[in-house]
């Protein structure tokens, strides 16, 4: 783990950030390197709502989708902003799915995140900032319309395209 910056913390490429939650997306379990680059001791992760490293920058539409898919027992790979205690902030390339008992049923959700390709964050940051200028207008509906039409532009769908940028 390096700093790029004052407020940008770079995750290493050997890095991987993993975190466990319940069913409402509170944190069970979290690794060290997790830890570290978040800022937070475990104490003060456990048991809280794993929006507690979420970024403003994030619009809501991201989530919305990723919910959806891990809650339908889906996995999802999405590009996400994720804040420090101390007011910094680091990408990551989150893995998301659901855990299961073995009975089939969702008994928590699983996460585990890793370095962004740093030359694809450009992209990101333009497509976030413009789904969170459509969502501060035309709320949520207006964010999956707008994601739509991107996708639909470029002729692939969400995972399509996701995978794509990481190279």
């Amino acid at each position: 783990m390096s700093t790029l910056n004052a407020n940008r913390i770079d995750i290493g490429s050997n890095d991987f950030l993993v975190s466990k939650t319940d069913l409402k997306g509170r944190i069970t379990y979290c690794n060290q390197i997790f830890m570290k680059v978040a800022g937070y001791s475990e104490d003060e992760l456990l048991g809280k709502p794993h929006n507690i490293v979420r970024h403003p920058d994030m619009p809501r539409i991201i989530f919305k989708l990723l919910w959806s898919r891990i809650q339908n027992k889906e996995e999802i790979f999405a590009y996400v902003k994720n804040k420090t205690k101390n007011g910094g902030y680091y990408w990551v390339y989150a893995n998301v799915t659901a855990s299961t008992d073995d009975k089939g049923n969702i008994i928590g959700y699983y996460s585990v995140r890793r370095k962004v390709n740093d030359q694809i964050l450009p992209t990101i940051e333009d497509i976030y900032a413009k789904l969170l200028q459509v969502e501060s207008r035309g709320g949520m509906d207006a964010s999956q319309k707008y994601l739509n039409i991107l996708l639909n532009e470029k002729g692939v769908n969400y995972d399509e395209f996701i995978t794509s940028l990481q190279g």
